[in-house]
């Protein structure tokens, strides 16, 4: 079912703290740095583009203040345009926004603009029943690309193996330095049918954060 291409290298596993114990988050944080992650997803929901509501700007300023892990931000909101200075300055690197926020392509281009302006990467997230021809255009653009294998919302779901077939059509018109991302449902197994199918960033929650060993679970991921 899947083409074996050579796995990356360098893999970027980016564990989500959305699974992480947030009554000890700055110790979590050092963990999972302690454990070889080298950046830290945080996705930001708001209860009306996905039907959850997490953490916002005060906490994304808190953690820069107790970690120099890339801050690998998730924008899973309405108008994100309307939040990336906030996020630019409380020490976000990465402001990754939806694709089907935006009402046209247009408004697409001006967001991606807006996060560069603020000297921080831009990623471009599509939810699974996007096809991954509608954001070709915008490939040369950005940063970042990141496939969503469960719907986004909620951490814990179960991976969708035909999201992960965006993978390679995304790869063959991505520009070499664009990450492609794959976020949902990642463990041992499913890692390594992303990285054969072109992934290079991994974000993985539940399978980091619920292991007794974050190290042996990172290091599975690779």
């Amino acid at each position: 079912m899947y083409d074996k291409i050579r796995y990356m290298e360098s893999t970027i596993i980016s564990p989500s703290i959305l699974s992480a114990d947030f009554s000890d988050l700055k110790q979590e944080i050092a963990s999972v740095k302690k454990a070889g992650a080298k950046w830290l997803h945080i996705d930001v929901m708001d209860g009306h583009f996905v039907p959850n509501i997490t953490i916002g700007v005060p906490v994304v300023k808190s953690l820069r203040a107790v970690t120099d892990l890339t801050l690998d931000i998730h924008l899973m909101i309405e108008h994100p345009e309307k939040y990336i200075e906030p996020f630019a300055a409380a020490g976000a690197d990465i402001l990754t926004f939806h694709y089907e926020a935006c009402e046209d392509s247009a408004k697409v281009k001006e967001v991606i603009s807006k996060i560069k302006s603020f000297g921080i990467k831009a990623g471009l997230s599509i939810k699974p029943k996007t096809k991954p021809e509608e954001i070709y255009e915008y490939l040369p653009l950005i940063d970042l690309v990141l496939v969503m294998t469960v719907e986004p919302g909620f951490g814990g779901q179960e991976f969708m193996h035909e999201c992960a077939m965006k993978i390679p059509k995304i790869k063959e018109h991505c520009p070499d330095n664009v990450i492609i991302q794959v976020d949902g449902g990642i463990n041992n197994i499913t890692s390594k049918i992303c990285k054969s199918l072109g992934a290079t960033s991994l974000v993985a929650g539940s399978y980091i954060y619920k292991s007794n060993d974050y190290k042996k679970a990172i290091q599975n991921l690779l």
